[in-house]
């Protein structure tokens, strides 16, 4: 059944984790590793996690990390990075992972969608869409390698495109809110919302709880994910993992 999620999400750059601000100026926050086990212990919703070298460094995931996280991970992961083949997805959730996120591979292949669903099902794919403004009109635009790279697609007919081709979940991330803080770019949401019925999950801007309890409240069961916020502290975002408890969580999902 599915239920209202509130998702860290971690970035991996260097083998460190690391946070960004617009997808650039990686701060470097810890260890991955040492970052998922203090999100067992407080029991977290789910855990996505993201290399954001491999894809431009055309470069493999990375197994051995994958698997040390997989092995580490007590709640559901998702894993994304580098995913360009069903035969490395496959490998993936062979590891212990639940969901591989693809995002390039995507855009550059669309088909890998299908198959992948059909070799894996589409529970385990995730369809990660990061979202950037562009040109004088400042219109969106699915953007790939890191933000670097522009495609021409509009985000709401791509979002439409792999549901039908069978994704299970997408993940809208937001760059221009990426690490700032101040908010999910609901009007984003909302066009993804009214197009696709998949599972949702919105990322980029949390600041707050009451970022996601905004979110909840509009849009009922959707994944609320976050960097900063699971990761920085205080307005001098002071590096500290961090989680709410259990009773802070049901204010978050109570109307």
């Amino acid at each position: 059944m599915l239920r209202p999620r509130l998702i860290p999400c971690l970035l991996v750059h260097n083998g460190g984790l690391v946070k960004t601000v617009n997808f650039g100026a990686p701060k470097y926050v810890g260890d991955p590793i040492n970052a998922v086990r203090i999100y067992n212990e407080k029991e977290v919703d789910e855990l996505v996690v993201l290399d954001i070298d491999a894809t431009v460094n055309s470069a493999e995931p990375d197994y051995q990390m994958i698997s040390h996280l997989a092995s580490e991970c007590r709640m559901p992961l998702c894993y994304g990075g580098g995913v360009r083949t069903v035969a490395q997805i496959e490998k993936i959730i062979s590891l212990g992972v639940e969901k591989v996120a693809v995002s390039s591979a995507a855009v550059e292949n669309p088909t890998l969608i299908a198959e992948a669903a059909a070799r894996v099902g589409r529970q385990s794919v995730v369809v990660v869409i990061d979202v950037k403004k562009t040109g004088l009109l400042r219109r969106y635009e699915v953007v790939t390698h890191n933000g670097t790279r522009k495609t021409g697609f509009n985000p709401v007919e791509f979002a439409e495109r792999m549901a039908e081709l069978g994704a299970g979940e997408i993940v809208v991330n937001s760059v221009d809110r990426d690490g700032e803080m101040k908010g999910y770019d609901l009007e984003l949401v909302e066009q993804i919302r009214q197009a696709v019925h998949l599972p949702l999950t919105v990322l980029g801007g949390a600041g707050s709880l009451g970022d996601a309890k905004e979110l909840f409240n509009r849009y009922g069961v959707v994944g609320a994910a976050a960097g900063s916020l699971f990761v920085f502290k205080g307005k001098y975002r002071a590096v500290l993992i961090n989680y709410p408890n259990r009773a802070e969580k049901e204010g978050v999902f109570s109307k």
